[in-house]
């Protein structure tokens, strides 16, 4: 892997070139757009909305390209996040879910680089699913009369370690895992600021975690930095937007239409 990245690191610095920018329809550009868009809404407060990008730039881009590409806009939105809630952060969740995260990298990076690109389309539609039903089965499998904000919950030892350990290798595939950190520090009761907090330091070191590999395997070179480019803009309009509409839009809107889209989205990729 080192010899590689060494023979690869040249190329990102390379003159740049249009690459697949310029065979991009209108379509497309504007469903890119808009998932950049998403990526800075998830980041600074509308939780939830995080996995509709992942379809969208998986329906558009080739699978493993779009996981490449992603990932940039990803680290932009946690230094956007990190600098508004970087004082709320709970060290000792991070400090639990890593180690085992960074497993899940390694074990995400192995079927990356052995997988087909068919066979990682098929594995994202299928994270999206599942990532969908726990969703639903969040918001609506809770007991009747059931007071979830109240109920106490006992959570085993090993269940830090397979949080962090499932999130590792589902970003590592897909850049999927938002939504399992949202359940995972949601039952950890965290104020919403602390929630902040905590998932943006923990996503900013994985996400630039995985740059090395993602390098390695191809998926982020002169092209998709090129796209990155004309995308950055994109995620910082959309955290502008997140930050200031947060207190005041619904977020069951938000994730309602989340779970709808990326359903179908996960659909699309399964069924080619």
């Amino acid at each position: 892997m080192i010899d590689a990245l060494g023979s690869g690191l040249p190329v990102l610095f390379a003159e740049v070139s249009a690459g697949f920018v310029g065979d991009l329809a209108g379509w497309q550009w504007g469903a890119l757009m808009f998932g950049a868009m998403i990526i800075g809404l998830s980041k600074t407060g509308i939780a939830g909305v995080g996995i509709l990008f992942v379809a969208l730039f998986a329906l558009v881009l080739p699978s493993k390209q779009s996981v490449g590409v992603v990932l940039p806009l990803l680290i932009c939105g946690d230094i956007v996040a990190l600098f508004l809630y970087r004082r709320h952060a709970q060290w000792i969740h991070l400090f639990r879910l890593f180690p085992l995260a960074a497993v899940g990298v390694l074990a995400g990076y192995l079927t990356m680089d052995r997988a087909t690109d068919d066979t990682i389309t098929r594995i994202i539609g299928i994270i999206l699913f599942g990532l969908c039903a726990f969703q639903i089965r969040k918001r609506y499998g809770a007991r009747p009369g059931a007071d979830s904000a109240v109920e106490p919950r006992v959570f085993p030892l090993w269940y830090p370690g397979l949080m962090g350990a499932l999130a590792g290798f589902t970003t590592m595939v897909s850049n999927a895992a938002g939504p399992i950190m949202i359940l995972y520090l949601l039952s950890m009761r965290l104020p919403k600021k602390e929630f902040l907090g905590t998932g943006a330091v923990f996503f900013l070191c994985l996400n630039l975690f995985k740059v090395p590999f993602g390098v390695d395997l191809g998926i982020i070179n002169a092209d998709s930095l090129h796209l990155n480019l004309h995308l950055v803009p994109a995620v910082l309009v959309g955290a502008a937007i997140g930050r200031l509409v947060v207190q005041r839009v619904s977020q069951r809107v938000f994730e309602n239409a989340a779970l709808i889209f990326t359903s179908l989205g996960a659909l699309r990729l399964l069924v080619g």
